[in-house]
């Protein structure tokens, strides 16, 4: 994290006597990175978090990819994908490589253990539902578009609220989790190199960001499950006491809560590319936002992206709302994959249709890597194998190869305002 912050009870110094109520120490932990030179926070246990028993070899977390060699152009359509699992157990990967992993998680179940990743930061986005994440630095309520940064080692509890009624969707978020021991943070462009502050240009700053509260401390007695990702694998622990006996911490690592609907999106006179959406980085893949925002003002713009070839990435998009009419087949719910190499841009017929709009109101979550990404069996569940034709057609109305000008006639309704939607991600 960025910035210091502290919470709950904590003595004047480090590494000092810091006695519990009844004269016994609390026990000191430092959580840390690096090797102790990269980010850390310092928690104060009522227990010593070393007393654990039990432990086991619950079930792999590999993936196993397919069409390893295979590179083409794909659309999913997730929101079929029936409820199962809990919150970990029912996350379906559906893409990954060597540096990251995502999945679908469409929760059915209720968390009856603590998690805690210590193989990967988690970065999760709430597309539906809403709940609370208990967590070893505190209470993190969230809702729908939040992001939630969970640092690797955190050990955690996600708590969705009830449904209200049967119209309400499952819970549903999208995870992208490190492979590669890398963290996921704010772009370092972001920041001052001497303080660690948002810059004036940043798209979002510290007061948008919510972090851990009270309650904070459980002081339990009895057997509580903590499972532990780490070695392709989840493992079981038991504690003779419950895992968030954390009376106060302070430090600069820490999970905190990010609302897509904060993000400042940066717009410009002409089109401006994709790294302007950045939201988060970790070592060779960025995460970032397309919001609601206004177009490009130059009074020739072409607002939908040019055709290009990201030859260095791999691009993902997860479609969160708003019109998706500039794309055939595309909704709420879908993903689309570009792999590196492969022009895309504008389905036919919508650079006409988009000329003149002068806002778009999608919103959709990138993830973009450095090295291919591979899919799931899950993936080609989901998978429209149509999808790479799409582009096929005549991308010039009538009125256009007549030499007579103007949009299509079939141009997306204006909003209320009068200004044309148009969708402006590839």
């Amino acid at each position: 994290m960025p910035y210091y912050t502290r919470l709950g009870e904590l003595p004047k110094a480090r590494h000092t006597r810091f006695r519990r109520p009844d004269g016994a120490l609390y026990s000191e932990e430092l959580f840390g990175t690096e090797g102790f030179v990269g980010p850390t926070s310092t928690m104060y246990h009522i227990h010593p978090p070393t007393q654990v028993a039990g432990w086991k070899t619950l079930y792999s977390t590999r993936p196993e990819y397919v069409e390893v060699d295979t590179m083409r152009m794909r659309h999913l359509k997730t929101m079929p994908m029936k409820a199962h699992g809990d919150p970990v157990t029912g996350r379906v990967i559906l893409f990954g490589n060597a540096d990251c992993e995502m999945s679908i998680c469409v929760p059915k179940d209720a968390m009856q253990y603590h998690f805690k990743n210590a193989q990967g930061d988690e970065c999760l986005f709430i597309h539906f539902g809403s709940g609370t994440l208990y967590t070893s630095f505190g209470t993190l309520k969230f809702g729908p578009k939040d992001y939630i940064i969970i640092p690797k080692g955190t050990v955690y509890r996600m708590v969705f609220d009830p449904r209200q009624g049967e119209d309400e969707p499952h819970p549903r978020f999208l995870c992208i989790e490190t492979a590669n021991g890398s963290h996921i943070l704010p772009p370092p462009r972001y920041l001052s190199k001497q303080t660690a502050q948002f810059l004036e240009h940043a798209p979002y700053c510290e007061r948008d960001l919510r972090l851990p509260q009270l309650p904070l401390t459980y002081d339990e007695h009895g057997e509580f499950e903590v499972r532990i990702k780490a070695r392709n694998c989840v493992h079981s622990y038991i504690y003779p006491y419950h895992p968030l006996d954390i009376v106060g911490w302070d430090g600069c690592y820490y999970p905190y809560v990010f609302n897509i609907d904060d993000f400042a999106p940066i717009t410009g006179k002409l089109h401006m590319p994709p790294p302007i959406h950045q939201t988060f980085e970790a070592h060779n893949f960025v995460i970032c936002s397309f919001c609601p925002r206004l177009l490009d003002w130059h009074p020739e713009a072409i607002p939908v992206p040019y055709n290009h070839s990201n030859l260095d990435s791999d691009e993902v998009l997860y479609y969160v709302e708003g019109n998706y009419k500039a794309r055939k087949g595309i909704e709420v719910g879908s993903i689309t994959a570009h792999p590196q190499g492969i022009p895309h841009g504008p389905h036919p017929g919508t650079v006409e249709k988009s000329l003149g709009a002068k806002f778009t109101n999608e919103l959709a979550v990138m993830c973009d890597t450095f090295r291919p990404l591979f899919p799931t069996n899950a993936a080609l569940d989901l998978d429209d194998p149509k999808y790479p034709a799409s582009w096929q057609g005549e991308h010039f109305s009538a009125a256009v190869r007549n030499g007579q000008g103007g949009a299509t006639s079939g141009a997306t309704p204006p909003l209320a305002d009068g200004t044309e939607p148009v969708t402006t991600w590839t």
